[in-house]
């Protein structure tokens, strides 16, 4: 029975997309990693609990099959910013969200961060660098 359980998830994770936009945050490299690690001996994996797994799998199966987007239709697609999908994709990749991040930093964060990594001589120097004046 694991046999059976271990392909069905396969199957899952074959067919479940993986956005390379959205590095280190996507769902369907979640999945991936989280099935090699319950079934790191494959077919021969000895299931702890049945149920659970197989309770897993049917929510995982739902999400997949957008399941609830049929049975609760929204009116209409975009949301109270006016967004379209595109754009949000846009917006949520992993890219723009660091770009976001350096944006929303303050003038002190980025000093605290310029100055953090150096040794205390470096720091000094990097420090009265700016400060001192030619000499005319």
């Amino acid at each position: 029975m694991a046999a059976a359980r271990y392909r069905r998830f396969l199957k899952l994770c074959e067919e479940w997309p993986v956005d390379e936009t959205k590095r280190g945050r996507d769902l369907g490299a979640y999945l991936r990693k989280r099935v090699a690690q319950a079934f790191r001996e494959g077919e021969n994996t000895q299931v702890q609990d049945p149920e659970a797994c197989d309770q897993m799998y049917e929510s995982l199966a739902r999400l997949h099959s957008n399941y609830y987007k049929h049975k609760y239709p929204r009116p209409r697609d975009t949301s109270f910013s006016g967004l379209s999908l595109e754009e949000y994709k846009l917006i949520l990749s992993t890219d723009t969200l660091e770009e976001f991040k350096d944006m929303n930093k303050g003038m002190w964060k980025k000093l605290q961060e310029k100055f953090a990594s150096r040794s205390p001589e470096e720091k000094y120097k990097a420090w009265t660098q700016p400060l001192s004046r030619p000499r005319t």
